[in-house]
């Protein structure tokens, strides 16, 4: 008889084990974010609209092709190999830990920087803390590969978190560290899905120790839980990030790591009393527990979640390089204004240089970008989308990143105009200057377009006196345009009853 029980408790526990582990394996998302009542798009996010980001790190040292030397740098035939090559040697000899000491960031400046980022009008702001290169802005105790142990011998996310929160921005923090880890065998050719290649004779397959946890030479069962989750965790610990977001190939990660960087990050978050965002590019997290990020792209139409952008200062490289082009201050106010009309975030990134000096050019772009916000930013801030993004004659590409080129080349008229709407005011913003004396027709109010017409009261330009003449018909409502100075956008301000 006992040992009849003996075999049922031992079913038994067999079965609640089995059971347990199969509700393990199935990660519940959306319950997750029921249980723990986690909103991925709080207010704060909401109502931010602008922030700044920068891919700065030990790749800013060779200044040279973009953010992906680290990688290219090993493969024969490529640009990076024979810059390499001829500039510091054979990368057969001369691999990529030779930087480390190089990234000095001896001008490095936390308060300079989050006081330009203030200039820029970003309510949000962070480093990118570890790109596939396996090297950590922070005080890690996870990985000797850090910038406090090595390189500046700084905390630079410290320091930087101290001057974000203290001037009351939100913090964030960009991983790309899904890729660092080889994933492939000896003698492969395609390296897809990792960042350093495992080809013999290259310090990426060095028996180092520390050089295999540089270049991600090491066991998936070493990677996932003590060195991907661990770095996470180690930075929502010790920084309190408000944003974490992840660059592609999040997918690589299994999904019980993915859930228990999420769990604990929102869990944290709670106790804290943050409102901790979680944004991601492609379909490897659901949208129950984070906001989606398009690359260098955006949307066509109003969207009825909230969603980021993550755009870049220059027409090419992520990091600094030598010659890098800069955009217009004008082109990228125009970006951020038909995101935010489609009910977007924009981040943006800029590129400090290795010394950790931000080039003037950029500066000036930023600091134009700010006295625009500083004179518009009503028409921004806290606003939210109208029942209209807006209309004009420029038409979008209709994709994603793949269409990046396209998005790049597009240039705004005055003609194209968005809309953003707070509390009884709906403002109408030109991504231009339009004609002084010409008459300014807003469709969007043409009979017949809304259920309930606006009832205008009054309409202006914000940052102008100037009494203007408008009218209110069936095609929509229009304005005679007065003496606009500037160059970049302008906000009709249409204030209603």
């Amino acid at each position: 008889m006992k040992r009849n029980s003996l075999i049922l408790f031992f079913i038994l526990l067999t079965f609640f084990s089995k059971a347990q582990e199969s509700r393990d394996l199935k990660m519940d998302w959306a319950g997750l974010a029921r249980e723990t009542g986690y909103n991925p798009a709080p207010d704060w996010l909401l109502d931010a609209k602008f922030g700044i980001y920068f891919h700065w790190g030990v790749y800013s040292v060779p200044a040279f092709g973009d953010e992906w030397y680290p990688s290219r740098m090993f493969y024969k035939g490529t640009r990076e190999y024979q810059h390499h090559t001829e500039t510091y040697g054979p990368p057969e000899k001369v691999g990529y830990d030779v930087f480390v000491p190089m990234f000095k960031a001896e001008y490095f400046n936390a308060k300079d920087w989050v006081d330009l980022f203030q200039e820029a009008g970003a309510r949000f702001a962070g480093p990118v803390a570890e790109h596939h290169d396996g090297f950590v802005m922070w005080d890690s105790k996870i990985t000797p590969w850090n910038a406090k142990l090595m390189g500046p011998h700084k905390d630079i996310l410290g320091e930087l978190q101290k001057e974000i929160k203290g001037r009351g921005m939100k913090l964030v923090t960009t991983f790309h560290h899904s890729r660092l880890l080889q994933r492939y065998k000896i003698g492969d050719t395609k390296f897809d899905h990792s960042h350093y290649p495992a080809i013999a004779g290259l310090p990426t397959m060095s028996p180092n120790p520390m050089l295999r946890l540089l270049y991600g030479n090491i066991p998936a069962e070493d990677f996932y839980e003590p060195v991907w989750f661990g770095e996470l965790k180690e930075v929502i610990d010790n920084y309190s990030p408000d944003i974490i977001w992840f660059d592609s190939w999040l997918d690589m990660i299994p999904e019980k790591y993915r859930y228990q960087f999420a769990r604990y990050f929102i869990e944290e978050g709670k106790k804290k009393g943050q409102q901790p965002v979680i944004c991601r590019k492609q379909d490897d997290l659901p949208l129950d527990v984070c906001i989606e990020n398009l690359e260098k792209s955006r949307k066509q139409n109003i969207e009825s979640r909230l969603w980021m952008t993550d755009e870049t200062i220059s027409t090419g490289s992520w990091c600094y390089t030598e010659g890098l082009e800069i955009k217009k201050a004008k082109d990228l106010i125009d970006v951020l204004i038909d995101i935010v009309s489609k009910n977007g975030v924009l981040m943006l990134n800029i590129s400090p240089k290795a010394d950790g000096t931000i080039p003037f050019e950029q500066r000036d772009v930023l600091k134009e970008i700010g006295q625009w916000l500083k004179a518009n930013g009503e028409a921004i801030y806290g606003t939210r989308p109208w029942y209209t993004y807006g209309e004009g004659p420029t038409v979008q590409p209709d994709g994603g990143f793949e269409f990046y080129q396209e998005f790049l080349k597009l240039k705004y008229s005055p003609e194209d105009v968005r809309y953003t709407t707070k509390g009884n005011n709906i403002y109408a913003i030109t991504l231009g200057v339009p004609q002084a004396g010409k008459d300014m027709v807003f469709k969007g109010f043409a009979k017949g377009k809304q259920k309930q017409a606006p009832n205008v009261k009054n309409v202006s330009v914000i940052g102008s006196n100037q009494p203007l003449r408008w009218t209110l018909s069936d095609e929509g409502l229009r304005v005679s345009v007065p003496v606009i100075q500037g160059r970049n956008a302008v906000v009709f301000k249409i204030e209603c009853k």
